[in-house]
């Protein structure tokens, strides 16, 4: 398709200010969604940084589809900002597993499109990544070995990594399966998602999820194309496998 040295300049400069703020407002926002040309483009630079863009509301966002995306939250910048000194990747990894039940939390299903519940607290939160562990722990060790490879998720790391939190030298455990160092492991991830602008406060210590959130959700956790069964695999042992789908 060809298209007009207007329209071309036009996107350049849209896709400018995505790469530069990874969002842009109500203005180029307005033209995305009205002029085909400049969508087609927009789409197109985005694609070959491995991104997608993705109105919400009145903005449009450029989003990392992959981490071959320069876009990309590394690793390295994941553990410097959010995480306590000597993180490990089995800290990412806990890390982008607490988010999921974060997300999952909010729906009543993993294939549910529209988000059922309206905050979280941050203790409420912790309870839940425990009680899907314990839900991990029931599948056996040769059965999360075969999963970790279906799904590239280190399961096993993930259980060991929680577990380690339980037994730092401290003294203050509120009740079980909720210490400090879990709040604050989770506190970190929710500074990421606040960043991110994923999660917000509502204070009381409790955060809901954005609309940016909830269309990236619907977009991707919810496609079975993306999530290949992961939430169906964690909820599993939990309510059985006639239930999977469901929580």
């Amino acid at each position: 398709m060809h298209y007009s040295e207007e329209k071309v300049i036009m996107a350049f400069q849209a896709f400018r200010e995505l790469a530069r703020d990874g969002i842009v407002g109500t203005e180029w926002s307005t033209v995305y969604k009205a002029d085909d040309d400049v969508r087609d483009l927009l789409d197109l630079f985005a694609k070959e940084m491995a991104c997608v863009n993705v109105p919400v509301g009145s903005s449009l966002y450029l989003i990392p589809e992959t981490k071959m995306s320069p876009f990309h939250v590394n690793n390295d910048y994941l553990k410097k900002n959010y995480l306590r000194a000597g993180a490990v990747n089995a800290d990412i990894y806990l890390m982008y597993f607490s988010t999921l039940i974060l997300f999952g939390y909010f729906y009543d299903s993993y294939q549910t499109k529209e988000a059922t519940r309206d905050f979280i607290g941050i203790e409420e939160w912790v309870r839940e990544v425990h009680d899907k562990i314990q839900s991990l722990k029931e599948h056996d060790e040769e059965t999360l070995k075969k999963e970790e490879l279906a799904f590239s998720y280190n399961w096993t790391q993930i259980i060991s990594k929680w577990d380690d939190m339980n037994d730092v030298r401290e003294s203050a455990k509120r009740q079980s399966g909720n210490t400090i160092s879990r709040l604050s492991f989770l506190d970190g991830v929710k500074r990421f998602l606040l960043d991110q602008e994923l999660v917000r406060e509502l204070g009381n210590q409790e955060i809901t999820l954005t609309e940016k959130a909830k269309i990236i959700i619907q977009k991707y956790f919810m496609d079975l194309d993306y999530n290949k069964g992961i939430f169906e695999f964690i909820y599993r042992t939990e309510q059985g496998e006639n239930h999977a789908g469901n929580k």
